[in-house]
């Protein structure tokens, strides 16, 4: 392979590089209107899941560890069911998400 077919692979290679890491870089936008339609498909915990930890993924904060506290906090006390509390967090999780962080 001759040197002037090596430099124009690498050059597409590092502008692909580079635009995946520009892409990665940026900001995520909320998107409160689509996580609220997500939200209202959910089960009854499940909506009670995303209504409990939408304020604290809106201000930033990690939605997976939002979500895991909040879901221990309410099966802990007895508003949700313990027995289906993984598969709403998920649910729940998913929609809380498209907020962004």
């Amino acid at each position: 392979m001759t040197l002037s077919r090596v430099v124009p692979v690498r050059e597409a290679l590092a502008a692909a590089c580079l635009g995946a890491l520009m892409f990665a870089a940026a900001p995520a936008h909320a998107d409160k209107a689509s996580a609220d339609a997500c939200a209202a498909s959910l089960s009854a915990d499940g909506k009670a899941i995303y209504a409990a930890a939408i304020g604290q993924v809106s201000s930033g904060a990690d939605v997976r560890e939002t979500v895991t506290s909040t879901t221990k906090s309410l099966a802990m006390s007895g508003q949700i069911s313990r027995g289906s509390a993984r598969s709403n967090a998920e649910a729940a999780g998913a929609c809380l998400a498209q907020v962004g962080s």
